[in-house]
Parts: C-alpha cells; sequence; structure tokens
C-alpha cells in the first residue's frame, strides 16, 4: 500500500457556483483553472497567491462543458442554450458566439494545435468551427441519438464520439467520413477521449463500466466496472500511465493502466461526481460535482519525471514514428470488478479543507476589448504584447470578413439582417449535408455499375470457354 506522502491529497474546495458543475479546465501553467455550471455561469480560478474567482455571464441556460485553448489564450464553452462561445478570458469578458446547432450542446473541444473545435449535440450532429475566423466548417452525421461527446486525437486527424445510439465512432476530419464503429450493447457511453500519444480511447459508460480500446486495432483492451453507478467522465494523465474517473456514486477512482488495475478510491464530493481532468503537466487535477463545489488535488502517486514521456508523446503526433513499448498494452480484455482492493482516499483527514472561499468578481460578456488584465496570467496589470497582437489581428480580421457572421459582435446590423443571415448559414450546412449525401450515393450506384460490369464479363468469358 502507498504511503501518505504518495497518496493524492486535497489542497482545497472552490465553492462559488449555484448549481452543479460540468467541466473543469486548467491552463497551459495550471495557475487557473477554469469550471462551467449549470447554474449558467463559467469562473475562472486564479490559484497563484491570493486565490480569486472571476465569474463570466453570457449564456442564457446551463453550461455543459469547458476547455482551454492549448495556448491558454482562449476558452471554448457548450451550453443548453445551443451555442458555444469562445472567450478570451480578461476582465472585459469578450466572447463570440457560434450558432449551428439546433438542441444542446453537450460538450465542446479544441484541437491540438488551437486552429479548430469540436462540439456535440442533442442535434445528433458533431460540428467542427474554425477558431481564427469564428465559423461553422462542417459538419458530421451519422449518430442516430444525441451525441454526448467529441474529442481530436492529438495529431487532429481523428475525432472520436460517443452517443446515446451505444456507439462510440471514429471520425477521419479530412475525409469527414466515420471509419469506424464501436458498439456497447450494455450502455452508452457518456464521455470519451483519447490518450496522449492517440493510439487509444477511453470511454465512460453509463453501465458503470469504464473501457479502452486500441484504435489501431479496433480491439478492446481494457474493462473496468469499478464504480457502483455510471461514469460521466475520465481524464489520462499526460504520461497516459494514469486514468481518473468521476462518477454518479460520488467517487473519484484513479486507474494505473499499464498495470491494469485499480489504485486510488478518492471520497470529497456530496453527491454524483460529474468532471474532472488532470493538469497539463499531471501535478494538479480538479473534480466538479453536482455538490456545486470544485476539488483542488495534489497528485503526488505520479512520483516519475515524465519529461521524456511527454516529449516522446508529442513526436507520437506523427503516424510515421515507429511503435514504441509505451503504446503496449495487455493483449486481452481485462475485466476488474467492485472487489479489487484500492487505497481509499478521505480529505476529511488528510487535508485542512475549511479555508475560505475565494471573492467573486462578476463579468459580463462584451463585445469591446481594451487592454485586459488577464485572470491567468500574474498580477501584472498589462498582458503580453503577443497577446494583444492577436487579439486585434483577430478583430481586424473578423471585421474584414463580413461575409462571415459573427453573432457574438454588435456591429450595427439590424436583428432583422442577422437573422436572415443566421437562416442562409443554416441552410448551407443542410446543402453541404445533401451534397455529402448525394456524393455517397453516387459513389454506391458506381460501385454497383462497376460489379455489374465485371459479372457480365465473367459470364461473356464463360460462355466462350464453353464454346
Amino acid at each position: 500500500m502507498a504511503s501518505a506522502l504518495e497518496d493524492p491529497v486535497l489542497i482545497r474546495p472552490l465553492r462559488g457556483h449555484g448549481a452543479a458543475v460540468t467541466g473543469v479546465a486548467f491552463n497551459v501553467e495550471a495557475a487557473g483553472l477554469a469550471t462551467s455550471s449549470l447554474d449558467r455561469f463559467l469562473m475562472v480560478w486564479k490559484l497563484k497567491t491570493q486565490c480569486r474567482a472571476y465569474k463570466f455571464v453570457g449564456h442564457a441556460e446551463a453550461v455543459t462543458s469547458i476547455q482551454y485553448s492549448p495556448d491558454g489564450q482562449l476558452l471554448a464553452s457548450a451550453s443548453r442554450d445551443r451555442t458555444v462561445r469562445l472567450w478570451i478570458p480578461c476582465i472585459h469578458g469578450e466572447s463570440s458566439v457560434l450558432k449551428g446547432h439546433t438542441a444542446s450542446v453537450r460538450s465542446v473541444s479544441f484541437s491540438q494545435d488551437g486552429h479548430f473545435l469540436v462540439s456535440a449535440s442533442n442535434d445528433k450532429s458533431i460540428k467542427i468551427w474554425s477558431v481564427r475566423h469564428p465559423c461553422l466548417l462542417f459538419s458530421l452525421f451519422q449518430h442516430t441519438h444525441w451525441v454526448c461527446c467529441a474529442k481530436f486525437s492529438p495529431d487532429g486527424r481523428l475525432i472520436a464520439s460517443c452517443s446515446e445510439d451505444k456507439s462510440v465512432k471514429i471520425w477521419d476530419t479530412r475525409n469527414k467520413t466515420c471509419i469506424e464503429s464501436l458498439l456497447d450493447y450494455e450502455g452508452f457511453a457518456n464521455f470519451v477521449d483519447f490518450n496522449p500519444s492517440g493510439t487509444c480511447i477511453a470511454s465512460a459508460g453509463s453501465n458503470r463500466a469504464v473501457r479502452l480500446w486500441d484504435i489501431r486495432m479496433n480491439k478492446l483492451l481494457q474493462h473496468y466496472k469499478v464504480h457502483r453507478a455510471g461514469v460521466n467522465c475520465v481524464s489520462f494523465h499526460p504520461s497516459g500511465n494514469y486514468l481518473i474517473t468521476a462518477s454518479d456514486d460520488g467517487t473519484l477512482k484513479i486507474l494505473d493502466v499499464l498495470e491494469g488495475r485499480l489504485i486510488y478510491t478518492l471520497h470529497g464530493h456530496k453527491g454524483p461526481v460529474l468532471s474532472v481532468a488532470f493538469s497539463k503537466q499531471g501535478e494538479k487535477f480538479a473534480s466538479g460535482g453536482a455538490d456545486a463545489q470544485v476539488l483542488l488535488w495534489k497528485t503526488n502517486f505520479d512520483s516519475w519525471d515524465y519529461k521524456e514521456v511527454l516529449k516522446h508523446h508529442i513526436r507520437r503526433t506523427n503516424l510515421d514514428d515507429p511503435p514504441h513499448l509505451l503504446d503496449i498494452y495487455p493483449r486481452s480484455p481485462h475485466l476488474h470488478g467492485e472487489k479489487i482492493q484500492s487505497v481509499e482516499v478521505n480529505p476529511t483527514f488528510v487535508s485542512n479543507t475549511q479555508a475560505l472561499d475565494p471573492p467573486v468578481i462578476e463579468i459580463s460578456s462584451s463585445s469591446s476589448f481594451n487592454t485586459p488584465d488577464y485572470v491567468s496570467s500574474e498580477d501584472a496589470q498589462n498582458p503580453p504584447d503577443s497577446v494583444l497582437a492577436t487579439s486585434s489581428k483577430r478583430k481586424s480580421e473578423n471585421e474584414s470578413e463580413s461575409a462571415v457572421p459573427n453573432v457574438g459582435k454588435q456591429t450595427g446590423i439590424s436583428p432583422s439582417l442577422g437573422n436572415t443571415l443566421e437562416h442562409i448559414v443554416e441552410q448551407l450546412d443542410v446543402l453541404t449535408l445533401t451534397v455529402s449525401i448525394l456524393e455517397q450515393r453516387l459513389t454506391l450506384t458506381e460501385d454497383k455499375l462497376k460489379e455489374c460490369l465485371e459479372n457480365q464479363q465473367k459470364m461473356l468469358l464463360e460462355e466462350r470457354q464453353e464454346a
């Protein structure tokens, strides 16, 4: 059994939301933590020095998902108000609205290069957006029920999605087609994500199961049933060696995927745990629950120096690289039941959780942008010049791209004209889908015709041979 010094430790609870916390995400340096909630708000917590919190107001309904861009300069959020928002996490609350979904948006995620955004919705679609020029690029349709989650692979070439139709699908972003469908007849997956090397995906099931799949062989590698209720979220440690899970049973579980075993069970939330995420370097993780609390944890059990491992995973985003031992998991599925012993961590006994709640500053969504004080930066009053240059460049690009409607900007366009432009964009999306379907049907017709011609040639050859 691990010693106390190696066990995960609760650093502190973060209270400020008025309803269940649906998403947690660290910025690059783990100096800032962003959270989303059913209370309609986003919060950015400044974790260094004196803890402070900033509440961002903009969504009309519950916020279901949140993620930082890889460079930490943008936040993306998804909401039941059918929109995706891109935020600059500054005290002015500048945001752009992305409209296109026709039902609640369940998840949102950046590509590794930060150029694209993928969203999943109850309208049964997955949509890919441009971040630099905020607009819809294309949609993916094949799920037959609500899509719960969609994530980019580390190299950006694939998207993994899961749906209440009980399937996990793998999509090729280059030809915009589904290349693999993994079915689960026991239940549906609530959440899906790639491991850091992009060779495997993990799915969190409504039937209490956590599954690891090798997407190169389309094979189930590991199968854990260590929770007593549905699993809502999973997060890989940056090394790829550990997986943390969040469940309706009120616990977090930490799995060693190399050893194929459960190593920790963490308590602390009073009710279902809805979200969990490791920091970019893996030294911290955070969890959000139905109790409206965010719990900030120190990892501790990970005592290895993973700098070389992380460099290796970056190299592995190139598909031409040779296989590596870290890509090799047990060859047959391993079923892990609830009776497996793990280290129980109760934060009541390992950390003082009575710290005062941080002050909360409320920030309303704004379309203006004037030298923001970045929440995730140090106490400097002015942001880096590179950030200002990027933001001003984005603003000038948006102004010049008048053909692309930016719904979040109040540019003086009348509401009727704005609605007309939105309708045109929606119709173009439908037209794109129609063309895609026609192309698929044409391809099928060509294949059938080719098959008929081949059969006819075979028949002629057989007749000649008989004659």
